[in-house]
């Protein structure tokens, strides 16, 4: 593979950070690929910051490698079935403490983007940010109206260092999925192509402010649940300004202020207004992080940074329904089927093993105490299992299980007693009834009136037709299997096996009988037509034994990619 300078360079922080952190084997791929060998990777340092490496290591390595890889760790942060806990805590800074970018360069983003100065545009605003995070920053400000607000600036440049970040992560991913077991199991380049298309939704900060109305339209009954709306004439692509939340983080919440607040109802209606958001509106806000959840001074609870959300069809919303009741419920046979129903089979996936690790593990979790299941952490179990048993589950159904995971986190820090499945049960009966209303709109309810009346207009010709065809013995069954020309073309190649068979046998036994007959014609001191026989049945045996081989060996490799 032939990379320019700068690809190249990048190539090797990525390479010496899977040597670092444990992942030599992908490192290898990689140098063998390229042929810049391994010096970068043999070092006993951190491959960025020269440090042995740890936890807090790996977030100061991607904080200095740019905003792709800052993001990228706040994905990881999520997602326990990926790293251990200790990395995962180590990159939870990165969700809102990176190093900020200076204001002379947001007054040039704001003035290029809005087309006036933040001094005719605002009334007030605050020079130092409130917080940094991978792609923008956050400053306090006021409108000229007195409005306080809080306007996000995106950093400069990050769309295009994205942009080529991402051509050496695919190529890195396509190396891998090509020329790595890991990578053929986990298809890293499918993976990555939909991160790129959700880093790509967070940089546009016009669908933010989208995702922002229509989430507070969706949960406008949740009178506990705050949606802060923007301020549509100050938001453009990569300036979005929105009102301030009167409040502080969850994570700023000291050891006594739960007793201050209402904090089971709270969770509570949190939980509910994220199953209502997943499982009946079909958008969900998909980064609950507890950095994205703020206290109101009014005991309420605000959501904000929506860059992130997700969505699921209906189809998609039942079953993810099913999995969530099963797994709340303890009931790993009904969870193994579901996934299997709603996801891809490869050729190797094994569907006993897959049934039996799934059951276990619901097992193993009903065991500990329902009480005490964190749904989050087992959906995303359950994706792993089926990713080790060649079965690419939807990637709704992870994104889900990394929310809810994330949920479980601000919901336990509200009410440490929150009991998720319970919650998930007394919820089910209102979004069932809530998705059969949804169901029966003035729409749909004609579009069946008018099926029903095709079908009773049209019932009483084909019944007819189908008395004519038994009266008239005209009636017939056609089969169709699509696997046909496969066995009719296996099926032959066996005849021809045999039919080879015999045809040698006949000649090694007519060699025998003229091998008795005096000729002249002699080869060998033996009769000529004899040794001919033999000759020609001992070179087709050879042929058929080989040929056999290689059939038997092209079959097993083509079973076992």
């Amino acid at each position: 593979m032939k990379l320019s300078a700068s690809h190249l360079t990048r190539y090797r922080q990525i390479a010496a950070l899977l040597w670092k952190y444990g992942r030599s084997d992908l490192a290898r791929t990689m140098s063998a690929d390229t042929g810049f060998g391994g010096e970068a990777t043999t070092t006993g340092a951190s491959p960025v910051t020269g440090r042995e490496p740890s936890p807090g290591h790996l977030a100061d390595d991607l904080e200095t490698m740019g905003p792709t890889y800052v993001k990228l760790g706040q994905v990881l942060a999520g997602r326990p079935d990926m790293l251990p806990d200790a990395y995962r805590q180590a990159l939870v800074r990165l969700q809102d403490k990176v190093k900020p970018f200076t204001y002379g360069e947001v007054e040039e983003i704001v003035l290029t983007e809005l087309g006036v100065r933040i001094s005719k545009a605002f009334s007030r605003f605050d020079p130092k940010p409130l917080a940094a995070a991978s792609l923008g920053q956050v400053h306090r400000g006021a409108l000229r109206d007195g409005r306080a607000v809080v306007v996000k600036v995106q950093r400069p440049n990050v769309r295009r260092q994205i942009a080529e970040d991402f051509e050496v992560l695919e190529q890195i991913a396509g190396l891998l999925d090509a020329h790595t077991a890991l990578g053929r199991r986990h298809r890293f380049l499918v993976t990555l192509q939909e991160f790129r298309l959700v880093i790509q939704q967070e940089l546009n900060y016009e669908r933010e402010a989208h995702n922002l109305i229509a989430l507070g339209k969706n949960l406008q009954k949740f009178k506990l649940i705050q949606v802060p709306q923007p301020v549509m004439d100050y938001c453009t692509r990569s300036v979005l300004t929105m009102e301030e939340v009167q409040g502080q983080k969850i994570t700023a919440l000291g050891p006594l202020s739960p007793l201050d607040l209402k904090g089971a109802p709270l969770a509570e209606e949190l939980f509910s207004a994220y199953l209502q958001q997943v499982l009946v509106d079909g958008l969900f806000h998909a980064d609950p992080h507890p950095g994205n959840v703020f206290v109101t001074r009014d005991g309420r609870i605000a959501l904000i940074d929506l860059g992130m959300v997700g969505h699921t069809a209906p189809a998609m919303q039942e079953d993810l329904l099913k999995i969530l009741l099963a797994i709340s419920e303890g009931n790993g046979e009904a969870a193994a089927e579901t996934a299997i129903r709603m996801s891809e089979k490869m050729e190797e996936f094994d569907a006993p093993r897959f049934r039996q690790r799934i059951t276990q593990l619901v097992a193993l979790r009903r065991d500990q105490g329902l009480e005490q299941l964190n749904v989050g952490r087992s959906l995303l179990e359950v994706s792993r299992i089926a990713q080790d048993n060649r079965l690419i589950v939807p990637s709704e159904m992870v994104l889900l299980g990394k929310t809810m995971l994330q949920l479980d986190e601000v919901g336990r820090i509200l009410d440490p007693a929150f009991d998720t499945n319970a919650s998930i049960r007394r919820n089910l009966a209102t979004l069932m009834a809530q998705r059969m209303r949804n169901d029966l709109t003035q729409g749909s309810v004609y579009s069946t009136l008018l099926e029903v009346k095709d079908f009773a207009a049209g019932f009483p010709a084909r019944l007819n037709r189908i008395m004519d065809v038994f009266a008239n013995s005209e009636w017939e069954v056609k089969v169709k299997a699509p696997d046909a020309k496969m066995a009719m073309d296996g099926m032959q190649k066996i005849a021809n096996r045999i039919t080879m068979g015999i045809v040698l046998a006949g000649l090694i036994v007519g060699a025998s009988l003229l091998a008795r007959v005096e000729s002249s014609f002699r080869l060998f001191g033996y009769p000529g037509l004899a040794i001919l026989c033999f000759t020609a049945a001992a070179a087709g045996s050879f042929w058929l034994v080989i040929s056999i081989f290689v059939s038997d060996y092209r079959s097993r490799k083509n079973f076992h990619p």
